[in-house]
């Protein structure tokens, strides 16, 4: 069991969602939080409203990262959990081939390089000082569990975020750091990666004009539209799962879903049997 009072703890994506709610269970639980973003001021009302440290980061750099490693090294002298948090979502729909390359390049770079420049930043100096620590990775039911097909770019980065995160794992054996999945569920969330376009950099522009962008409710009112009535699952749920889950060392944070169990039993099922993955939605 990892006692969390009094140890740091760094969340990239701290902002706002999924972030922002982790920070918040983090301090009740009495430990130093540093909150990451790229967004300027919703990460300085953020770090006021929490009383905690924030920092301008940008994943998708890996410079940045490591100025970040240095500012909370600086501040705070260790790391005792990395939650590589930040995470966008490209406009569903179009099919691979016609996707953008800016979309693939944008979601490749913060969801999966983004964890890797976060391991990279944190990881040597947490193994070297030999004190009991945490990593925890964010993925997603989509890709992590199964695939949704029409958004192809979120469900390839989450996956290979869940093969990553293994495969620390296992090299991180015989050292004192854990690591968890993080599977944000497992209903839908209100959370900002609705309208991530906000935040895309030039240099992953589109060429043509995608999907216009929709918060969760926007998205919840099309679901309704189409006899679909949605359901939703509080930031803070999510956030004391994570506590519970790196308190207690556990790899898959994982809600409990019936849909989840089903989907994980049929896509084994399928690759048992050889079969066509028929369980896609």
């Amino acid at each position: 069991m990892l006692e969390l009072r009094g140890k740091v703890a760094v969340v990239t994506g701290g902002a706002g969602g999924i972030g922002l709610a982790m920070g918040r269970a983090f301090a009740a639980e009495g430990m130093r939080v540093v909150l990451a973003d790229v967004e300027k001021p919703a990460l300085s009302k953020a770090a006021a409203e929490l009383g905690v440290l924030g920092v301008v980061a940008d994943v998708t750099s890996e410079a940045s990262m490591r100025a970040l490693a240095q500012r909370v090294y600086d501040a705070y002298g260790a790391v005792h959990v990395l939650c590589n948090n930040a995470g966008v979502g490209p406009a569903a729909a179009p099919p691979i081939w016609e996707q953008e390359i800016g979309d693939w390049k944008w979601g490749l770079d913060v969801n999966v390089l983004g964890v890797l420049h976060g391991l990279r930043a944190f990881l040597p100096r947490m193994i070297e000082a030999g004190e009991a620590g945490h990593v925890v990775n964010t993925a997603s039911g989509n890709g992590g569990v199964a695939p949704i097909p029409s958004a192809a770019v979120y469900a390839v980065t989450k996956a290979a975020v869940v093969t990553l995160s293994e495969c620390l794992y296992g090299q991180l054996g015989g050292t004192e750091i854990g690591v968890s999945v993080l599977f944000p569920g497992p209903h839908m969330l209100r959370t900002g990666i609705f309208t991530a376009e906000r935040n895309r950099p030039e240099r992953y522009a589109r060429t043509t004009a995608g999907p216009a962008p929709r918060t969760a409710d926007e998205v919840a009112e099309a679901m309704r539209a189409h006899g679909l009535e949605p359901e939703f699952t509080p930031v803070e749920e999510v956030a004391g799962q994570v506590v519970e889950g790196v308190r207690a060392g556990r790899f898959w944070i994982l809600p409990p879903s019936e849909r989840t169990d089903s989907m994980i039993h049929a896509r084994a099922e399928s690759m048992r049997a050889r079969s066509a993955p028929t369980y896609l939605q």
